[in-house]
């Protein structure tokens, strides 16, 4: 069953690890019996786009490759066995673009996890292409309702950052501080923090990421990691009794941070690990982190319940991703400035331009 759907596309494609992307016409795919093809109109670019563009993660991408894992768009197509989703249904494809759903991982909500999931922009195709497929049972369910250019940067940044507060622990009223706060996830996990009764202080670094995390994504501190003399200090100093935040969220793209939280992070507060800087360790002092009671945790992307409620605190109308469009044949430009650390908030991309 399908729309009329054209032969060929438009799609952002590296040939080899290193790129670079070449913006060019390629056939479009035909949606499996258990999978959906979804017209993509816009899609978020994510700092994993441009890990998977240089090969940083020690998980081979396959070749060629169409990034992308934040799609947004309308289902023109599907194969015979999807019968819970209707041709002209608005879809968001993520980065699980698919699993088995048989596993122990699988069965126990734990998707993510499974040893034979498939990502989208990465050992799939993904959504830096005008058609893209997934798996129905993994695509998101989207309101017609909700701007498919707002909802991309939802549909990773917000999921992710959504499930590592859940991860968290961390209860109304309570602090969380959030490291990378003026980036696409940080931007995202403040807001999100917000709607969940807790408080946040945004460790970021420039004036213009200052005003942004104060003023309008719901802040209460910001602390300049490039001009404080003791971050520790100042991050503790933040918090209405000195001790520091009940939680960390990491969403930095560096290592450093990695190496600092355990240390400003309350007793019995837990580090969660979600940014994943190239060949980066964590660090903890053992004595702090015992005597403390200290959790150190990952959290990654979310499940398919996480994902539901992430999208849904955005149809409210309580999360607002500050992000700005450009065409998708202007991607390398957006990396390029990803790759001076110049992005505030986040790049969507207009496939039909």
């Amino acid at each position: 069953m399908s729309q009329q759907v054209p032969k060929k596309q438009w799609a952002q494609v590296i040939e080899k690890t290193g790129g670079p992307v070449d913006y060019k016409e390629i056939d479009v795919q035909q949606p499996g019996p258990d999978e959906v093809l979804v017209n993509i109109k816009y899609s978020g670019v994510c700092h994993t786009d441009l890990h998977a563009v240089n090969g940083d993660w020690p998980l081979p991408t396959k070749l060629p490759l169409v990034g992308g894992h934040e799609g947004a768009g309308v289902v023109v197509a599907k194969g015979d066995l999807v019968k819970d989703i209707e041709i002209g249904d608005h879809a968001g494809v993520k980065w699980i673009n698919g699993s088995c759903l048989a596993c122990d991982f699988c069965q126990q909500s734990d998707e993510p996890l499974c040893p034979h999931a498939l990502l989208s922009g990465y050992t799939v195709d993904g959504t830096f292409q005008q058609y893209c497929i997934a798996k129905a049972a993994h695509v998101a369910r989207l309101h017609k309702d909700i701007p498919l250019d707002a909802v991309a940067p939802v549909l990773c940044a917000g999921i992710t950052v959504y499930k590592g507060l859940k991860e968290s622990g961390a209860r109304p009223g309570q602090t969380v501080a959030i490291v990378g706060a003026g980036g696409g996830l940080g931007s995202l996990a403040q807001q999100y923090a917000k709607a969940m009764g807790l408080k946040t202080i945004a460790i970021d670094s420039g004036e213009d990421k200052k005003k942004m995390c104060l003023e309008q994504l719901g802040s209460y501190a910001f602390v300049d990691f490039a001009t404080s003399k003791n971050l520790v200090k100042d991050v503790q100093a933040a918090t209405e009794d000195g001790l520091g935040p009940h939680a960390v969220i990491l969403v930095a793209v560096n290592e450093k941070p990695f190496q600092q939280a355990a240390e400003y992070v309350r007793p019995r507060g837990t580090v969660i690990c979600i940014g994943l800087p190239a060949g980066a360790y964590l660090r903890a002092p053992v004595f702090e982190s015992v005597i403390k009671m200290i959790t150190i945790r990952g959290s990654y992307v979310g499940n398919r319940k996480d994902s539901s409620e992430a999208i849904e605190f955005f149809r409210r109308g309580v999360i607002k991703a500050p992000f700005k469009v450009v065409g998708l044949s202007e991607l390398q430009s957006v990396y390029d400035l990803m790759h001076k650390g110049q992005i505030a908030g986040r790049y969507v991309l207009d496939t039909s331009k």
